[in-house]
């Protein structure tokens, strides 16, 4: 067993926090990468089950659980600012960004004397859609808690999570501006079937958007949909299509993927030295 799945070699307290928030390989980095994923499940469910009717003291029940979740999104974005080499850059980071904004209503209704409907309102409501968004550092590399997968598979995982994420989020948005004044929209399920319609051009006309930022967020998940789907996918493809090369890049000409036992660029004849690997 290498040092890094041992942990760290220098045991002050910012190592230790620091690589077991980015660790999958020991048992107590597993366990962090399942707890958080888990609590962003929980986070998320929560937001959707409490846009549809619900007696009060399951509300009271959903706003404890959103409240203690936030508490701990919030642990871990303190422990991340204190654990990381760079905290500028940490704090700067998109998904740092979003791991606090997306919790910034809930606590703001902790903190501050207004009740907890202000959260559930205007752009309050759109600011803790984002939350979706925190999936994507669960796809930064190749290593899972449930193992390694290829970069092939990766990439098909990055796809489908990039699908999702256009839908809830665009749905989360739209149903935040439309669903007071929209009598269509009662629901994030009814947002989230009008997503699905609208990007998937189907387009039955059944729910339509009546208020201006509700046509905007339908035009921004379109776009969405056009440029990062079809981006995504054709990275996949190129993928598929060099299963049996190296992915090598020719210094002379720039031609990457090269056959495994190539030594020379087939483009333009340039020594690239790539060698077989008889393991493979």
């Amino acid at each position: 067993m290498d040092g890094h799945a041992r942990g760290p070699r220098r045991e002050t307290p910012r190592d230790v926090v620091r690589f077991y928030l980015l660790d999958h390989r020991t048992p107590t980095g597993k366990a962090i990468d399942i707890a958080l994923l888990a609590l962003n499940l929980l986070f998320v469910g929560v937001f959707v089950v409490e846009t549809y009717p619900l007696s009060a003291s399951v509300q009271s029940t959903l706003w404890s659980v959103e409240a203690a979740v936030s508490l701990v999104f919030l642990a871990e974005y303190l422990l991340r600012l204190y654990g990381a080499r760079d905290r500028t850059a940490e704090l700067l980071n998109v998904y740092s960004f979003v791991d606090l904004l997306a919790i910034l209503p809930t606590l703001a209704v902790l903190v501050l004397p207004v009740s907890s409907v202000a959260a559930n309102i205007g752009f309050l409501r759109v600011i803790r859609v984002v939350r979706v968004l925190r999936f994507y550092r669960f796809t930064r590399d190749e290593e899972f808690f449930f193992g390694t997968v290829s970069v092939g598979t990766l990439r098909v995982m990055k796809l489908l999570l990039t699908v999702l994420t256009i839908f809830f989020v665009a749905a989360g948005m739209f149903y935040s501006f439309e669903h007071r004044v929209n009598p269509d929209v009662g629901t994030f399920g009814d947002a989230f079937y009008f997503v699905v319609v609208a990007l998937s051009t189907v387009g039955f006309g059944d729910i339509v958007p009546v208020t201006e930022a509700g046509r905007w967020v339908t035009v921004a998940a379109i776009l969405a949909g056009v440029i990062l789907i079809p981006w995504q996918a054709s990275k996949i493809v190129k993928e598929w299509g060099h299963r049996d090369k190296v992915n090598v890049t020719c210094q002379n000409c720039g031609l990457a993927y090269h056959d495994a036992d190539a030594s020379h660029c087939k483009s333009c004849g340039h020594v690239i030295y790539q060698e077989y690997d008889s393991r493979e």
